[in-house]
């Protein structure tokens, strides 16, 4: 063909030269034409009756490999297929354009593996089995392997060569490689490990105090995770220290939409006692005990009743007291509270007494993962327990203060 054409160009008068260089540049845009016609049938014909018909199968996995692209990437390869076969029109880069559109024929053919391993891995996340037996491990070493085989079949065309004697190279420099990228290795492994557990993205809030770690993962590379904390500075450390190391990821709490409040306050166990009739009047006017009292009364004297107790001894049956009745008060104005995460757990519990009195923990949830309304969220909560301790009778624990102290002093130089 370009023989046809260099003699028609000189037939007409052109210089050998200039016939030449129309002739292979016609010859180059008919074959980019080609190319392009090829490219525009396939995706603008094939690729949609192919959509069309996919959609209108009942089969799930060929949705997902629409999705991932897996045939876009497999009819990539046709444009190379053409120019590696239309380099005999070209004697002189013949060899050069077959080894260059073989290379990127293997390169296409490598992605378009990656979208199939993808694919492969979505449709077996679709089961159940997925969760107790992941097999996203296992793809990224055949994506690694596919990726040393691609590149050694490459460089070995370029270079015409057989793979056998790359390979034979390659084995007996393996020590020298771990010796001199033994970091890069190392952090490569790790970072796959990271990415196939799904341990940590950009964006997560990790804290890891023994790097001082405490804040958000801004960059992950190969050998560095940065992470900006809440101070803001900027802490690098390796991403084997995460795999070797122990941190905790905060991104369960933004996924689930609470953040916990876990808190306690010390009653003073001096100040706990039965609830008598005068208490329980004044408490029944309560909005949020009301209810509870009314049944918790009804459902003690019915229970003293059947076992015929003794009611002219407080020590007798079952009776109410006013740090119960106080953590009752406190479940009921968390269950109605507007800012808790009613869909998570909500519980008021009693610990073990200590030095420091009775703890009276309170452990809920927030309805927001923002720290600043967290915050919020918590104080208030926490400065109406603290101002409704009176109404029962109880008196938060601390220990002396300075001023305690004085007063003391000063009682006893009076009382001298």
């Amino acid at each position: 063909m370009i023989e046809y054409l260099n003699q028609l160009f000189t037939n007409y008068g052109f210089s050998d030269n200039l016939a030449v260089f129309l002739s292979n540049a016609i010859t180059i845009i008919m074959i980019a034409m080609i190319c392009v016609i090829v490219m525009f049938i396939t995706k603008r014909v094939l690729l949609k009756l192919l959509k069309v018909y996919i959609a209108k199968s009942k089969n799930k996995w060929d949705d997902i490999f629409l999705k991932n692209k897996v045939f876009e990437r497999i009819t990539s390869i046709l444009p190379a297929i053409i120019i590696h076969e239309s380099a005999v029109l070209f004697p002189e880069a013949e060899i050069w354009i077959k080894r260059i559109a073989f290379s990127y024929i293997v390169l296409a053919i490598l992605i378009a593996l990656y979208r199939i391993i993808d694919s492969i891995d979505d449709i077996y996340r679709q089961h159940n089995i997925s969760k107790v037996r992941p097999i996203k491990g296992y793809l990224q070493v055949v994506k690694i392997f596919l990726s040393i085989a691609a590149a050694i079949i490459v460089v070995s065309a370029l270079m015409d060569r057989s793979p056998i004697i790359l390979l034979s190279g390659l084995g007996a420099a393996t020590a020298v490689i771990m010796l001199i990228f033994q970091n890069s290795i190392l952090g490569l492994v790790a970072s796959v490990q990271l990415a196939t557990n799904n341990m940590v993205q950009i964006g997560d809030w990790i804290e890891m105090p023994s790097h001082g770690v405490d804040g958000d993962v801004i960059e992950i590379t190969l050998h560095t995770v940065k992470v900006q904390n809440w101070d803001k500075t900027i802490v690098t450390i390796p991403p084997n220290a995460l795999i070797s190391g122990s941190f905790k990821n905060w991104k369960g709490m933004h996924q689930a939409g609470g953040r916990r409040i876990k808190r306690c306050i010390y009653i003073d166990v001096s100040s706990i006692r039965f609830c008598d009739e005068e208490m329980l009047s004044k408490l029944e006017k309560i909005h949020y005990l009301k209810a509870y009292i009314e049944e918790r009364t009804a459902e003690i004297e019915r229970y003293n009743k059947e076992m015929g107790v003794d009611p002219t001894s407080t020590v007798n049956g079952r009776r109410m007291t006013n740090v119960g009745t106080f953590r009752a008060y406190i479940q009921n104005y968390l269950d109605n509270h507007p800012s808790i995460n009613h869909s998570m757990i909500t519980m008021v519990r009693q610990l073990q007494p200590g030095e420091h009195g009775l703890p009276i923990e309170v452990y809920a949830f927030t309805n927001t993962t923002r720290w600043v309304d967290y915050e919020r969220i918590q104080s208030d909560i926490f400065d109406h327990i603290l101002a409704v301790v009176p109404e029962f009778d109880l008196k938060i624990f601390q220990s002396p203060t300075g001023n305690d102290i004085s007063k003391i002093q000063m009682h006893s130089v009076n009382s001298v």
